[in-house]
C-alpha cells in the first residue's frame, strides 16, 4: 500500500515537472523578425545611431548661435552722481557747493549684413546745483542720437559678414551626411548580421537533414547485421559517421546561437519589452534575383549620393569662405561714419530781478519737467549731423598674408581629399559591381553542383541496396551532399550580402529601404 502511494507521488511529480519544463518552453516569446523590421529595429534603437544624432541637433544649435549676431542689441545705464565741495566764493555758495546729477541711457545696437552698425540712443540727463546765477535749475536734457558705420573695404559684404552662419549651416549639413554615412553602414551591419542569422539557421537544417540519412542507414544496416548479411564494420562504421555528424550538429547549433545573439545585441532587444531571453525568428529567405548595373550608371549614382562625397563638397566651400574673408582682411580698414543728434533742454526757469542774475534777487519761477526737453529731442527741433570717413593702415599685414597662405594650403588640401574620396568610390563601385556578378555566378555553379550531387547520392543509395555499393561510399556521397547545400546557401547569401554592400557604396541604401534620414531622427 504504501509503495503504491509513493509510486503514485512520483509518477505525479515527474508529470508536474515535464508540463512545467514544456510550459516554460512553450511560454518563451518568439519574435517574428524580416529584414526590414531588423533594419528599422536596428536604426531606432541602435546606441552609435542614437549618439550620432544628437550630435546632428547639435550642429542645429550651432546654426541657431550663429544666426544671433544679427539680433538687436538693448543697453540700458543709469548714472547717480550727488557731489559736495566747500565754497571758495560768494559767487559759488554761502557755505558749501552740492550738485546732484542723474543720467540714464538706452541704446539700441543693430548689425546688417553688409557689415554696418546702426546705434539709436536715447540720453536723459537731470542736473540739479546750489550754485548762484543759475537761470535753469533743475535742468534736464535729452538727446536723440543716431549713428551709421559703414565699413566700405575690409569686413565690407554680404559674403564676408555672413561667413559664420554660412559655416555653421554647411557644418550642419557636413553633420547630416556622416549620420547618413552611419545609417548606411547600419543598415549593411544589419544586413549581414541577419543574412548570417539566416545561413546558420538552414546550416543547421542541412545538417540535421545530413544526420537523419546517416541514421536512417544506420537502422538499416543494423537490420542487415541481423540476418546475417552485413559484417559488424560496417555497423561500427556507420556509428561513427553519426558521431561525426552529430558533432556537425552541435558545431552548427552554437554558430545558430551565436549568430542570434549578434542580432540581438545590433537592434538592442533588451530595449523593448520582448527582453534578451526571447528568441528571434527570420522570416525572410535571401532571393535570387538579378540586379545588373553598369558601372558608368553607378558612378553617377554614387556621385549623387554618397554622403561622404557630398561632405567634401561641403568642406570645399567651407575652405573657400576662409580663403575670401582672409584676403579681405588684408584690406585697409576704409569706413563711413554718419550721426544724426538732437539735444533737448528744459527745467525751472529762475526770474531774476531785472532779468539781471547778478542781482542775486529771485523773484520768480517757472517750472517745466524732462518731458519738455524729451519732446524736442524726438521732434528734431535742433538738427546736428556728421558725416566722414576714417581709414586704418594696418602695419602687421605681413600676419594677414599668413592667413592667406594658411587658407590656401588648406584649399588645395580639401580638393586633394575630394579627389581622394572620388578615387575612392570609383574604387568600391568596381569590386562591389565585381562581387556581384561573381556572386550570381557561384549561386548558379553552386546550384548545378547541389543538383548533380543529389543524383549521385541516389544513384549510389540505389547501387547499395542492389550491393555494389559500400556504406562509405553512401557516407561520402551523404557528406557532399551536406556541404553542396551548405555551399549553395552561403553564395546566395553572399549574393544578397554583395548587392547590400553595393547600394551601401552608391549610397542608396535608405532609397531602397525607404527610410528617410528625417524618421530617424
Amino acid at each position: 500500500m504504501h509503495r503504491a502511494i509513493f509510486r503514485f507521488i512520483l509518477l505525479t511529480g515527474i508529470c508536474l515537472n515535464g508540463f512545467a519544463a514544456s510550459f516554460a518552453q512553450t511560454s518563451q516569446k518568439v519574435v517574428m523578425l524580416s529584414l526590414q523590421d531588423c533594419i528599422l529595429r536596428t536604426l531606432k534603437y541602435n546606441l552609435s545611431v542614437a549618439i550620432e544624432v544628437l550630435g546632428t541637433q547639435q550642429s542645429e544649435v550651432s546654426v541657431s548661435q550663429a544666426t544671433e549676431k544679427y539680433l538687436p542689441q538693448l543697453v540700458l545705464s543709469v548714472n547717480n552722481r550727488n557731489t559736495n565741495s566747500a565754497s571758495y566764493s560768494w559767487l559759488d555758495a554761502a557755505d558749501q557747493v552740492e550738485t546732484e546729477y542723474q543720467f540714464y541711457t538706452a541704446e539700441l545696437t543693430q548689425l546688417v549684413p553688409t557689415g554696418a552698425s546702426l546705434l539709436i540712443a536715447i540720453e536723459n540727463d537731470k542736473n540739479n546745483t546750489n550754485r548762484r546765477f543759475q537761470t535753469i535749475n533743475p535742468r534736464y536734457g535729452s538727446t536723440m542720437r543716431l549713428n551709421f558705420t559703414q565699413p566700405l573695404l575690409k569686413n565690407f559684404g554680404f559674403k564676408i559678414n555672413n561667413r559664420e552662419i554660412n559655416i555653421a549651416h554647411n557644418n550642419q549639413e557636413i553633420s547630416e551626411n556622416r549620420f547618413k554615412s552611419l545609417l548606411l553602414e547600419t543598415i549593411y551591419e544589419a544586413e549581414d548580421a541577419y543574412w548570417n542569422f539566416v545561413y546558420s539557421i538552414e546550416n543547421l537544417k542541412a545538417r540535421e537533414q545530413s544526420l537523419s540519412l546517416a541514421r536512417d542507414l544506420l537502422e538499416k544496416n543494423k537490420r542487415s547485421a541481423s540476418i546475417g548479411r552485413l559484417a559488424s564494420i560496417d555497423i561500427q562504421s556507420a556509428q561513427a559517421e553519426v558521431a561525426t555528424r552529430e558533432a556537425d550538429i552541435l558545431e552548427a547549433e552554437a554558430m545558430v546561437k551565436n549568430s542570434e545573439d549578434n542580432l540581438k545585441t545590433l537592434i538592442n532587444l533588451t530595449a523593448e519589452s520582448e527582453g534578451s531571453e526571447a528568441s528571434l525568428l527570420p522570416v525572410d529567405k535571401p532571393a535570387i534575383e538579378e540586379h545588373a548595373i553598369s558601372l558608368e550608371d553607378a558612378i553617377k549614382t554614387a556621385y549623387a549620393h554618397r554622403p561622404d562625397l557630398q561632405e567634401a563638397r561641403i568642406e570645399l566651400k567651407n575652405n573657400d569662405i576662409d580663403l575670401s574673408y582672409a584676403k579681405n582682411q588684408m584690406l585697409p580698414d576704409l569706413s563711413l561714419q554718419a550721426s544724426l543728434w538732437s539735444p533737448g533742454i528744459s527745467g525751472t526757469q529762475i526770474l531774476y530781478q531785472n532779468d539781471d542774475p547778478t542781482t542775486g534777487n529771485i523773484i520768480g519761477t517757472v517750472p517745466a519737467g524732462p518731458s519738455d526737453a524729451l519732446k524736442d529731442a524726438f521732434n528734431f527741433k535742433y538738427q546736428n549731423w556728421s558725416l566722414g570717413l576714417s581709414l586704418d593702415i594696418p602695419l602687421n599685414a605681413i600676419f594677414a598674408r599668413n592667413q592667406v597662405e594658411q587658407a590656401q594650403i588648406s584649399l588645395k588640401q580639401a580638393r586633394f581629399r575630394k579627389q581622394q574620396v572620388e578615387q575612392q568610390i570609383l574604387l568600391e563601385i568596381k569590386i562591389a559591381n565585381r562581387a556581384v556578378e561573381t556572386n550570381l555566378k557561384r549561386v548558379n555553379a553552386y546550384r548545378i553542383a547541389r543538383e548533380l550531387t543529389e543524383k549521385k547520392l541516389e544513384t549510389e543509395a540505389e547501387k547499395l541496396r542492389l550491393g555494389i555499393s559500400t556504406n562509405y561510399d553512401v557516407f561520402l556521397f551523404q557528406r557532399d551532399l551536406s556541404d553542396a547545400k551548405s555551399s549553395e546557401l552561403q553564395a546566395i547569401i553572399d549574393y544578397n550580402l554583395s548587392l547590400a554592400n553595393r547600394a551601401r557604396v552608391l549610397g542608396t541604401s535608405l532609397e531602397e529601404k525607404h527610410i528617410s534620414v528625417s524618421d530617424v531622427m
